[in-house]
C-alpha cells in the first residue's frame, strides 16, 4: 500500500518549519505522522505530496492508495475507517477532509470519532500533551519497560514511565501526575533533573545534569537540553545544552541555543500575542496568550541572547549580541539588535556540513537543494 501525506496547502502556515520538510514530516508527541502511519500500516510506503524543491529529500509519488491529510493526527480508528474507503470515497469530519481514496474522490464518509486536527504552528506545542499521551499509549501497548533505578524517585503511577533499551536516568525526580514520561533508545536523563510530565526523550536523546522540565515537552532523536524548559517541542538532532528559560516553542532541526539564551513567553500585559504569518508576510494577531521562540532548522544564538515573545527565526540564521533582536529574523542571515547581513550560502553549507557531520549526518543533495532553493 502506498500511502501519500498531503500538505493540503498549509505548506507556509507551519512555517519557519516547513521551510525545510513538509507537514507530514513535523515531529510532536513522540512520533512525526509518516512515522505513526508508518506504525499503523507497517508494510505500507508513505510518500510526501509537498513543495517541489522538497522532494529531492522527501519523496512523493503519482497515484497512491490513500491521500492522507498530513495535519491530522492519525488514530487507530480513523486508520481502520481510511482502510473501508472504496475507490472514490473521501473520509471527513466536518469541513476538513481526512483521507481519499483516489485523487477525484468525492463521495463523503463522515468520520464522528474524535481527532486532533493542526490548523497553526503553534498547535504543535499547545498539542503536545495530548498527543504524546496518545503516542505513548501507541507505542508501549503491550510491551514492557526496561526497568528504572532505585535511585530514581517516582510521583505518580510508575506504569507511566517507559524506558526503552539503553536508556538511563538516575537520581532524578519523576512526575506522572499530569502526563506520562517516555525515555527512548539509549536516551539519558543525567542526575539532579526533575521532570514533570509529560515528557518524550526520543532515541539517542538526552537532559543534561539538573534539569528543570514542565511538561509537556518533546526532545526529539539526538537532541541534548539543560535549563529551564516549559511546553518546548524539540524536532531532532538540536541542543540548548545550557542553563537559560524555554517556553511555549518550537525548535527545528541542527539548531544551537548558546549559553543562557533566554526567551519570553508572555508579555507584561498579558495580553494575546501577535506573531509573524508566512502566508500573509504581516505581523498577524493570535488567540494564543503563550509563545515563545519558533525556530528554523540550521539556526543558532550565541550566549546570553535574548528573545522577546513570539519571535520567529528562519532557517539557517546566526544571532547574537545584546539587546532583544527583531521578533522577525530572515533567513541566512547573521546579526543581531544592532541589525543584520547576509549569510552566504557557501559559508552557511559549509557551517551545516561541520555540524551534521559531528553527528555522523551526511549533507545530501537534497539538503543542497532546499539551501539553495531558501537562500535565494
Amino acid at each position: 500500500m502506498k500511502v501519500l501525506l498531503h500538505d493540503n496547502h498549509l505548506h507556509l502556515r507551519f512555517a519557519p518549519l516547513t521551510l525545510t520538510r513538509p507537514v507530514g514530516n513535523l515531529r510532536m508527541g513522540i512520533l512525526t505522522n509518516d512515522e505513526r502511519w508508518q506504525l499503523f500500516l507497517p508494510n505500507a510506503e508513505i510518500f510526501f505530496a509537498t513543495e517541489r524543491y522538497l522532494t529531492s529529500k522527501f519523496r512523493t509519488i503519482e497515484n497512491a492508495d490513500l491521500i492522507v491529510n498530513a495535519a491530522v493526527i492519525p488514530t487507530r480508528e480513523m486508520v481502520d475507517a481510511s482502510l473501508n474507503l472504496n475507490v472514490g470515497e473521501v473520509l471527513s469530519k466536518g469541513d476538513q477532509w481526512l483521507v481519499k481514496k483516489g485523487e477525484n474522490a468525492v463521495k463523503t464518509i463522515e468520520f464522528d470519532g474524535s481527532l486532533i486536527i493542526l490548523e497553526n504552528r503553534w498547535d504543535i506545542y499547545q498539542f503536545n500533551g495530548l498527543v504524546l499521551k496518545s503516542d505513548f499509549d501507541l507505542i508501549t501497548n503491550g510491551r514492557v519497560s526496561q526497568p528504572l533505578s532505585e535511585s530514581n524517585t517516582v510521583i505518580g503511577d510508575s506504569n507511566l514511565i517507559f524506558l526503552e533499551e539503553g536508556a538511563q536516568v538516575e537520581a532524578c525526580i519523576l512526575n506522572v501526575k499530569e502526563g506520562p514520561i517516555y525515555i527512548g533508545k539509549n536516551a539519558e536523563i543525567m542526575e539532579g533533573s526533575v521532570v514533570r510530565g509529560s515528557l518524550a526523550l526520543c532515541e539517542s536523546a538526552g537532559l543534561k545534569l539538573s534539569t528543570k522540565v514542565y511538561g509537556p515537552t518533546t526532545l526529539g532523536p539526538h537532541c541534548k537540553v539543560g535549563g529551564e524548559v516549559n511546553n518546548v517541542v524539540f524536532q531532532a538532532y538540536s541542543n540548548k545544552g545550557h542553563d537559560g528559560f524555554l517556553g511555549n516553542s518550537v525548535i527545528g532541526e541542527w539548531c544551537n541555543l548558546g549559553a543562557d539564551t533566554n526567551s519570553s513567553n508572555l508579555k507584561n500585559n498579558y495580553s494575546k500575542v501577535s506573531a509573524y504569518s508566512y502566508e500573509t508576510g504581516k505581523i498577524e494577531k493570535t488567540d494564543v496568550q503563550f509563545m515563545g521562540l519558533i525556530m528554523g532548522d540550521h539556526s543558532k544564538s550565541g550566549i546570553n541572547t535574548m528573545f522577546n515573545t513570539a519571535t520567529v527565526v528562519g532557517v539557517s540564521a546566526n544571532i547574537y549580541g545584546a539587546d532583544f533582536p527583531e521578533k522577525v529574523i530572515d533567513s541566512f542571515v547573521w546579526g543581531g539588535a544592532s541589525g543584520f547581513v547576509p549569510f552566504k550560502l557557501d559559508k552557511a553549507i559549509e557551517v551545516a556540513k561541520a555540524m551534521m557531520s559531528r553527528r555522523h549526518v551526511e549533507f545530501t543533495e537534497g539538503d543542497l537543494e532546499i539551501f539553495s532553493h531558501l537562500s535565494k
